[in-house]
């Protein structure tokens, strides 16, 4: 018996973990046995970070089951602000020491530190990696901007006259896919318009950023797996209105244009005028014909999901067959594995997380904004285009311009070309014209229209040489087989 298992999601304690390792000045104390550290790899080894994530662990073995471990928690808090100095201190459990009902953030209370101390309750058997990350994320705003909170029911005083609006971008955390440049690429949005932005967070974020969060005029959510609890809060608390559209693509990222100019009473129309990704060319070109009605099944975490089936039914004019996502708190709204695409054949772009190492490239490649758009265009197109290159090399190695002894073109007067090989010994022909079926000939007129007449050759020619009178859809797939070997 094989056995294959796929993990989309960590427990929520990891998600924990990525809001810390976000934040600046945040660390993490959770209750675990020893072997639950495994999660610090997540964030050195496929991340890339040079420095360990701020998280202490408790790391209790089964011979202190039988002493006090609440002593042992409270030993390790201590000691871990006294290490670190942060200006907040997270504590919670892991899913396996969740089993004990230690109460992390009770006895961590005990301690009267002289920080803000925030417990997380993250139940490790009915939630996952991304709800302990929106949930962390909405306890540490709560606790930290609660205190700036206006009276309930204070209505928001206008923006001052002359002051530029101001915007908080919301979503973004350690180990998330494309997360460090996609902000990068939001604020190039937002400055068209001559919006500033005022905080990003968690990532990069400190205790005093968030603690401002309420000051700002609009809250910008990127992810509204990590972000939508807290900009509901900030909204209720502070009359914060927040965005619904996800800046993926070159539509939606102009409906995020009108969306904010809506919101905070501005033009959109110059800043839309300015926003050319380079991408555009392809609607316009000849190319765009080639991957029109491809079938394509899209799955992955909500946003991205929901963003890619948009961008490839409605910008790269794919077939959108199927939409899903293991966010089961976003199923409603809603990656082949590459492994499983790999295996059957199928072309495969990674468009969200779970994330792998390849998914942290050096280089700048953001989702969002105009260069968000280039960079799926990238992502996309381009192996899908190199696959039909190789056909094309395939359908044309017997061409006397590019049989496997032809030199480089650009070196062609430099010297003579290696000689070509030997053709193949052909069997007496068939007596007559070959008959094709409409099957066949319907199979034929998908081939791109340069290459079709050899292709058509090159078909009846193997039926010839094997005697077929008639050819099938079979006989057209046979030929292909041959010829591309």
């Amino acid at each position: 018996m094989e056995l294959t298992l796929w993990t989309y999601e960590g427990p929520p304690h990891v998600g924990a973990m990525r809001i810390a390792t976000a934040l600046r000045d945040v660390h993490y104390v959770i209750h675990a046995p020893q072997g639950d550290t495994y999660a610090d790899l997540l964030f050195t080894m496929i991340e890339r970070r040079p420095a360990r994530p701020p998280v202490t662990y408790t790391t209790f073995q089964a011979r202190d089951l039988g002493r006090d471990t609440a002593e042992l928690f409270q030993n390790a808090c201590r000691a871990a602000f006294e290490r670190f100095r942060p200006e907040a201190l997270l504590v919670g459990a892991s899913c396996t020491a969740e089993l004990i009902q230690d109460d992390p953030g009770g006895l961590a209370t005990a301690l009267d530190l002289p920080v803000p101390v925030i417990p997380l309750e993250l139940p490790a058997y009915q939630k996952k990696e991304n709800w302990g990350a929106a949930e962390t994320f909405y306890q540490l705003v709560r606790a930290l901007a609660g205190p700036q909170a206006p009276p309930p029911g204070t209505k928001r005083p206008p923006r001052p006259q002359g002051r530029k609006p101001r915007a908080n971008l919301l979503g973004p955390t350690a180990l998330g896919f494309r997360h460090r440049d996609d902000p990068q690429e939001v604020e190039k949005l937002l400055d068209l318009l001559g919006v500033e932005v005022a905080v990003v967070a968690p990532l990069g974020a400190s205790v005093a950023d968030l603690a401002r969060l309420g000051e700002a005029d609009l809250n910008v959510v990127l992810y509204p797996e990590i972000a939508l609890p807290a900009a509901r809060y900030l909204e209720r608390t502070f009359g914060q209105p927040w965005t619904k559209t996800v800046p993926i693509g070159l539509g939606a990222s102009r409906e995020f244009l009108r969306e904010v100019a809506d919101l905070l009473g501005l033009d959109p129309e110059p800043a839309i005028a300015r926003l050319a990704p380079r991408a555009r060319w392809w609607s316009l070109s000849v190319d765009s014909t080639y991957l029109t009605g491809k079938r394509v099944f899209v799955f992955g975490d909500a946003t991205h999901a929901i963003a890619a089936a948009r961008v490839a039914r409605e910008e790269l004019g794919f077939e959108v067959v199927g939409l899903g996502t293991y966010s089961r708190e976003f199923a409603r709204e809603a990656q082949m594995e590459r492994h499983v695409a790999k295996r059957l054949g199928i072309a495969c772009a990674v468009i969200s997380a779970p994330v792998h190492v390849q998914d942290f490239p050096a280089r700048y490649a953001p989702q969002m904004g105009a260069e968000g758009a280039n960079v799926l265009f990238d992502t996309w197109v381009h192996p899908l285009m190199m696959g039909l290159e190789e056909h094309l090399l395939q359908m044309f190695r017997e061409d006397f311009e590019f049989h496997d002894g032809a030199p480089p073109s650009h070196l062609a007067g430099t010297g003579p070309a290696r000689p070509r090989p030997p053709a193949e010994p052909v069997p007496a022909a068939a007596e007559g014209p070959v008959r094709w079926t409409p099957e066949a000939e319907k199979e034929l007129a998908k081939i791109p229209f340069f290459v079709r007449g050899k292709a058509r050759r090159n078909t009846e020619r193997f039926a010839q040489e094997r005697r077929l009178p008639v050819i099938t859809l079979e006989t057209l797939y046979e030929a292909k087989a041959h010829f591309g070997r």
